[in-house]
């Protein structure tokens, strides 16, 4: 979102379960793209509330699996914020050699491009 947008909207990422090491093969196809994820690390909703970020701020929640989509439903369902659930194509488990688990793994990340631009617009200079 922000190598597409910049500093057009503060983004935050988070999912369900936090403390797990990002995927090797997230990070390869993300760098492809210039893209850095080496030192990203993954939190969960609860952590992002531990930590200060209260989710009625967001004006939007983008779920990207519906284990995801219940719970962004179900932490916000006194809040006025938008949750929208892209269904994406989960690529662990896909392929059987390096090549063609990095090719769906571009799959996935090509599809979240796609979403992202048929929501937020073309990409800012």
């Amino acid at each position: 979102m922000k190598k597409l947008y910049g500093q057009r909207a503060y983004v935050q990422s988070a999912g369900v379960h936090g403390e797990m090491d990002i995927d090797g093969f997230a990070v390869a196809v993300s760098a492809e793209k210039g893209v850095s994820l080496d030192r990203h690390r993954t939190r969960s909703f609860d952590e992002m509330q531990e930590w200060g970020d209260d989710l009625s701020g967001f004006d939007l929640i983008v779920a990207l699996s519906p284990a995801s989509q219940r719970a962004a439903l179900e932490l916000t369902r006194y809040a006025h914020v938008n949750v929208e659930y892209w269904p994406i194509m989960d690529p662990t488990g896909l392929g059987e050699t390096r090549e063609t688990k990095l090719q769906a793994y571009r799959q996935t990340r090509d599809q979240i491009v796609r979403k992202m631009q048929e929501r937020f617009g073309p990409p800012t200079a």
